[in-house]
């Protein structure tokens, strides 16, 4: 099923924070640091989002944007998400969490996970 769309208002500045799975690293170098940069700086220009500040940090991102209409922000982050996969390899991406997810969104998942397994027991 479709995640349904978040909410995101054009002209209202927004923090965006993009974790690890489980806090593992997303950076490992600091080549991966810049790579991640320049794609941020490309994604936002193709998507109208303004970037304010950024963090990096080895585990995470912290973002401040501004979006220039309703579904920009989603439009880059998936951007991103592409580059990075593509980058990365599959293996370096289990560890790498969209910052879309939300504590509420993993527990329904290790839920179903555990009853599924349960019953296949």
């Amino acid at each position: 099923m479709a995640r349904l769309p978040r909410l995101c208002l054009p002209a209202i500045p927004q923090h965006i924070i993009q974790r690890g799975t489980n806090r593992q690293a997303c950076f490992a170098k600091p080549d991966d640091f810049a790579a991640y940069a320049s794609w941020l700086a490309q994604a936002a220009k193709d998507n109208d989002v303004l970037i304010h500040a950024w963090v990096f940090m080895t585990n995470h991102v912290h973002l401040l944007v501004t979006p220039k209409s309703d579904s920009c922000v989603s439009k880059m982050i998936q951007n991103l998400g592409r580059h990075y996969v593509r980058s990365n390899g599959w293996e370096r991406v289990k560890a790498y969490q969209s910052l879309f997810s939300s504590q509420l969104d993993r527990n329904i998942v290790k839920n179903i996970r555990s009853s599924v397994q349960k019953n296949l027991l």
